[in-house]
């Protein structure tokens, strides 16, 4: 309230006069502003996106960083498994084999050389089959596998028959009898199989066709590089190997397990437990750990069929049917059951009831359960522990025979993701319709997508994979990328029938 100079309130009205008055020059200075701002509007022109960008540039300074290139020496580097460092790490259980990156000050700041003579790789679906010399220009696997029928080098290409150690009659005929033993690999039933040891990965080339997505697991070592051949074929596959770490997956990951004389020592490495030697197998309980329940191992070579083979390994008959039982006795005890058995292949089938679980709770039990302090989808650079991962009695429709079979499982909300933080069945579907429409801008982006001139993709940083679901229908596959750092998805991914790994980037 205003006053006077002698301190007495005035009338309201010499308060109000002044106030409207300023109202009025606001009012009146919008809509003049705004009347420049309507007559300009339709005067405006579309901005290049090259002007965008250089704007931008020269308001942010920006400058190009080049890098050289490395020498040829380096074609084939990988930093984390580096053969020239091999011998600073130790020899048992090939430790050296595993993930061991370099140290900021050794780490190189140059561009990866392609090979002399490098062609762009032959494309999906003939890439298969065949692909260019000079791509992958490995001779000693060449040498040493060609009885084999692994590869053949025809000319300037190289070409893969199909053949193994254990299906010298083809891929195709060996897939065929495992069908036969497994039903469920018909019936879509089963979607997702890791394969240890790969070779050339031709089992999982040839599991495409069968509508099952394989990861094909191999190290760098003197087989020089099966996951590149895999790679260059358009094959999924990773560098890795089991040794003293946990392989880059969560727990109850994978439909199908497979090893072909892979030439890991499943029974062997001992532990020692309150003084006393116990069964080895810390190999076969990473494999349980990443198997889902009710999923499948499959082996094929030594000891399998030792009867008709023995003699061909090397061995006495007695010294490998000791060996079959004494793998039978462990897979027992790791709540396996041999499910069938024919020829060279036999396969064993992971339990999901909790009875036989219930047991390994029993004092002075070997394998042990897991105690609570080991988180189970821990995956990343986590060492390997002598005790079972039981599952979850609270996962109910996770088991492989409770999950919807392919191709429906791909945009049903898997049950898990109530373990991510936030997740739900509707943030699910939410995210699966975005990368719905979000493809149609990736394909005005890069038309290529969806031809044969893009086959291996790696979504770098995935949530639910879906960029890969929505790519499901194009000749391409995608390894999802879950950060170590991130909230850990990567189980829904497998859910969903899709793959991935972790990594920390």
């Amino acid at each position: 309230m205003m006053k006077h100079k002698d301190g007495k309130p005035g009338p309201q009205g010499t308060r109000v006069f002044p106030t409207t008055i300023l109202f009025v020059l606001l009012c009146g200075l919008s809509f003049y502003l705004g009347g420049i701002f309507c007559s300009e509007k339709n005067k405006i022109e579309p901005v290049k996106v090259e002007d965008v960008t250089k704007a931008v540039q020269s308001s942010l300074h920006v400058k190009p960083v080049t890098f050289a290139e490395c020498s040829s020496d380096y074609q084939d580097y990988t930093p984390c498994t580096d053969p020239r460092r091999w011998r600073k790490y130790g020899v048992h259980r090939l430790t050296f084999m595993e993930r061991h990156c370099p140290p900021v000050f050794e780490r190189k700041e140059c561009l990866v050389p392609p090979p002399d003579g490098y062609k762009l790789p032959i494309r999906w679906p003939n890439s298969r089959d065949e692909c260019w010399y000079r791509n992958v220009p490995y001779d000693w696997i060449n040498k040493q596998k060609s009885n084999q029928n692994w590869l053949r080098k025809e000319g300037e290409k190289f070409f893969f028959p199909g053949g193994g150690t254990m299906f010298p009659r083809g891929v195709s005929a060996y897939v065929d009898l495992m069908q036969d033993l497994i039903p469920e690999m018909k019936d879509g039933t089963v979607r997702t199989a890791i394969d240890t040891g790969c070779g050339v990965a031709s089992w999982g080339g040839d599991l495409l066709d069968r509508g099952i997505l394989t990861v094909s697991l191999a190290p760098r070592d003197n087989h020089e590089a099966q996951v590149q051949f895999a790679l260059e074929r358009g094959i999924p596959a990773i560098l890795g190997i089991i040794s003293t770490q946990r392989l880059p997956f969560p727990s109850n990951s994978f439909d199908m397990a497979h090893c072909s004389r892979c030439l890991i020592p499943w029974t062997e490495f001992v532990v020692l437990m309150a003084s006393v030697l116990l069964s080895g197998g810390i190999y076969l309980l990473e494999i349980h750990r990443i198997l889902r329940p009710g999923g499948f191992w499959v082996l094929s070579g030594p000891p399998v069929n030792y009867e008709n083979h023995w003699r061909g390994w090397n061995t006495t008959i007695e010294e490998q049917k000791s060996d079959y039982e004494k793998l039978q006795e462990l897979l027992t005890s790791l709540c396996f059951k041999l499910y069938n058995k024919k020829d060279d292949i036999a396969v064993w089938q992971k339990r999901s009831d909790s009875s036989c679980y219930n047991k390994l709770s029993e004092p002075d039990t070997y394998p042990a359960k897991c105690d609570d302090s080991l988180e189970p989808d821990s995956g990343w650079y986590t060492p390997l522990r002598s005790c079972v991962v039981v599952p979850d009695p609270k996962l109910k429709k996770s088991a492989l025979k409770a999950i919807p079979r392919w191709p429906e499982r791909l945009h049903v909300a898997p049950e898990r993701i109530s373990d991510v933080h936030g997740g739900s069945a509707s943030a699910f579907k939410h995210d699966d319709r975005n990368w719905r429409v979000r493809m149609k801008h990736y394909k005005k982006l890069l038309p290529a997508i969806g031809t044969d001139k893009i086959r291996n993709v790696m979504d770098m940083n995935t949530v639910y994979g879906g960029f890969a679901a929505a790519t499901i229908e194009y000749p391409l596959w995608v390894m999802n990328v879950v950060s170590s750092y991130a909230a850990n998805t990567l189980p829904v991914v497998y859910d969903r029938g899709l793959i991935g790994t972790f990594h920390d980037w």
